[in-house]
């Protein structure tokens, strides 16, 4: 086994795991935002075209030391080119780095063919060593980050679960959606002099009740979510959730496997999840997790920003493909596959609850009133931010066709599900841009069969499924006050109180 390891490590093969490095790092970078998965296409072909490269130097060479030594410089200078590129734009911004770096990227490489000329490594171990233990780092990191506990368990121990309570003979399936930064009715009258009415109306006429004052516990979507589904405010959930820490891992677990969640499990239904994009949101291990076909923009967000972070990023302006583009079409294409399943869970025989989780009417703004395709940038400035008029339109815009396919996917709802069922729609907080305040408020409504106003004016997410559970599964929970809390970035679990007050517009 020793002779073994010593001549693979003999060998020098370094520059064929380092092709991989850089992708494994930038996901260990991005795990909570992406599936560890999501580099596995962008792993292959770099590996594939690093070892066809490394083939064909050591035939010009004649030499595996050369060619592997040759190789890993390049193979330097092209996977940190983009990372020193975003870095030097930043620094300056009013220069124009894209000579300027290729000049200097130029130089480097004939600096480095001669350095691998005069200069190879003959006795490459060392090499091989310090790449591999790179490798094995990211990949613990990655691993240990993607550890996410199995379904029926609980991702805080202080969750406030009940295992007594009863499903009735005839279970309503149960329907959770979250629309990203919807807001109330009074915040988009006087934040952008739009009329919500007709939704609203619309949503009455088949039986909601919408509170009347109705906020968000929190302004932010992980600790908002965080919060509701676990019935709980999130400074009493974990002792971790307090300043200064500022750690996710915990509150991705608690939110992965919340409360709520493990209530409807253990009373025997079958939960369904959707795709959203964010690796920390979305519930892999449920009954049902739907995800799009193959994305029909050919790349992933996480293979666009690898792209963008490497000497590639100049395909972009060689027109060979369009990362702002093909984010847009990802996003639609997961929206779509949310509305596209409506009625396979409606019909679906097993009580099910549904957690839906919308990016919406949230940018990236990518529809139009009646659903049309609209390109992200339209949206932002120079520096990728959004201006309050450009958002205001974008918002606007992408909130008519969500009002559309709502009513559409309530419709398929109630006239496929053989008992009534129980839908909740929240916004987890209010539109970005606005006043502190304004920035809680949020579109709350209920379809509560035979409970149609339980629910009271000023319900917040925290108390939803206490009540949802009371009224339909025995529950014995109490309802909580009604508290906004802000916290300011990056100070996840800094905590303070914001009015809650009542000043809807009819």
């Amino acid at each position: 086994m020793k002779n073994f390891i010593n001549k693979l490590f003999a060998f020098p093969f370094y520059p064929i795991v380092f092709s991989i490095y850089p992708i494994l790092a930038l996901l260990a970078e991005n795990v909570g935002q992406v599936k560890a998965s999501a580099g596995s296409r962008a792993i292959l072909i770099s590996m594939l075209i690093t070892v066809v490269l490394f083939l064909l130097l050591r035939l010009i060479f004649r030499g595996w030391h050369k060619a592997a030594f040759l190789l890993l410089l390049f193979l330097v200078l092209f996977f940190s080119y983009g990372h020193i590129y975003i870095l030097l734009i930043k620094q300056f911004p009013e220069v124009n780095m894209t000579l300027r770096m290729l000049s200097a990227l130029g130089l480097l490489l004939i600096g480095a063919i001669v350095w691998a000329m005069k200069k190879p490594p003959t006795s490459p171990a060392g090499l091989n060593t310090i790449v591999l233990g790179l490798a094995i780092m990211s990949i613990g990191q990655i691993s240990l980050q993607s550890n996410v506990r199995s379904a029926g368990t609980l991702g805080s121990p202080k969750a406030p679960v009940q295992d007594d309570l009863v499903m009735p003979q005839d279970p309503p399936d149960v329907y959770y959606f979250i629309l990203d930064s919807y807001g109330r009715q009074d915040v988009l009258l006087q934040a952008y002099d739009y009329d919500n009415k007709d939704f609203i109306f619309e949503l009455e006429k088949r039986g909601f009740y919408l509170p009347a004052c109705s906020q968000s516990n929190f302004v932010r979507t992980e600790i908002s979510l965080g919060s509701s589904l676990n019935m709980q405010y999130l400074q009493d959930l974990n002792d971790e959730f307090t300043p200064p820490n500022t750690k996710r891992k915990t509150l991705w677990n608690s939110l992965k496997n919340s409360a709520v969640r493990y209530n409807f499990e253990k009373m025997g239904y079958k939960t369904v999840n959707f795709a959203t994009g964010f690796a920390w949101n979305e519930l892999y291990d449920a009954d049902y997790f739907i995800t799009p076909p193959a994305i029909s923009s050919g790349l992933s967000e996480f293979e666009g920003l690898l792209i963008n972070t490497t000497l590639a990023r100049y395909a972009k302006d060689l027109g060979w493909f369009d990362p702002d583009q093909m984010m847009g079409v990802n996003f639609r294409d997961r929206f779509m596959n949310v509305f596209d399943h409506m009625d396979d869970i409606a019909k679906n025989p097993e009580p099910t609850f549904s957690y839906i989780h919308l990016i919406s009417p949230h940018p990236p703004f990518v529809f139009d009133p009646e659903g049309n395709p609209t390109y992200p940038p339209d949206f932002w400035n120079e520096n990728r931010q959004y201006p309050s008029d450009l958002y205001e339109k974008g918002y606007v815009n992408q909130l008519q066709f969500l009002n559309k396919k709502m009513l559409a996917a309530i419709d398929t709802i109630l006239v496929e599900s053989k008992t009534p069922p129980i839908i909740i729609i929240q916004g987890d907080h209010g539109p970005w841009l606005q006043p502190k305040n304004r920035r809680f408020w949020i579109l709350n409504a209920y379809y509560l069969p035979e409970h149609k106003t339980a629910p009271y004016p000023t319900i917040s997410p925290v108390n939803t499924f206490r009540m949802v559970f009371n009224l339909y599964f025995g529950g014995r929970y109490a309802m909580l006050d009604d508290i906004s809390y802000f916290t300011p970035v990056p100070s996840l679990y800094d905590v303070s109180k914001v009015p809650y007050p009542c000043d809807y517009v009819e």
